[in-house]
């Protein structure tokens, strides 16, 4: 048996290769030669942007991480948590040592964009200030339990309810 190494970029040349045709089927004839696919197929699964589900949302950090070069990036986006999100740091040695350190690794599995960074990992997180890995913390819990970034306040001076979106900019500012 001949072994042939079948490639993303061959795939579709060796599946009409390989295939059979009902003609030559039985006849000892040549198969006819493979005919193109249709232009234009349907796509195996509807995407969630089709269905109106929301899996990406935009926040703004209370004070903004700061990296190596003096820059804050105040500005990102986070994607919804998938199941292997939040099983993955179980098993991380760094969660097993220190069970504090799961929200690091989560957070930085979830967080899509931050400013100018695109890789966002543990140590990115590991460096931000205590009350904007609150904030994550809390935007995590929103936006993956009740499915929004809005929260309902009371105004300290009139006592009057009203909700807020945290993912827009401070309390105060236009």
């Amino acid at each position: 048996m001949r072994r042939r190494t079948v490639t993303a970029g061959n795939l579709e040349e060796f599946l009409q290769a390989t295939a059979p045709t009902p003609a030559a089927a039985g006849t000892g004839e040549q198969p006819a030669p493979p005919t193109a696919p249709p232009a234009a197929a349907p796509a195996a699964a509807p995407r969630a942007a089709d269905h109106g589900l929301r899996t990406e949302f935009e926040f703004e950090l209370p004070r903004g991480y700061v990296d190596e070069a003096g820059t804050v990036h105040r500005h990102g986006s986070m994607r919804l948590a998938t199941a292997r999100d939040e099983l993955r740091p179980q098993i991380d040695l760094r969660v097993k040592e220190n069970p504090a350190y799961l929200s690091v690794v989560l957070l930085s599995q979830v967080i899509t964009r931050l400013g100018t960074i695109t890789d966002v990992h543990a140590g990115v997180v590991e460096r931000m200030y205590a009350t904007d890995v609150a904030f994550l913390q809390d935007f995590y819990r929103r936006v993956n339990s009740e499915g929004h970034t809005r929260a309902a306040v009371t105004c300290p001076h009139c006592e009057g309810g009203f909700e807020v979106d945290l993912s827009g900019g401070r309390l105060g500012e236009s």
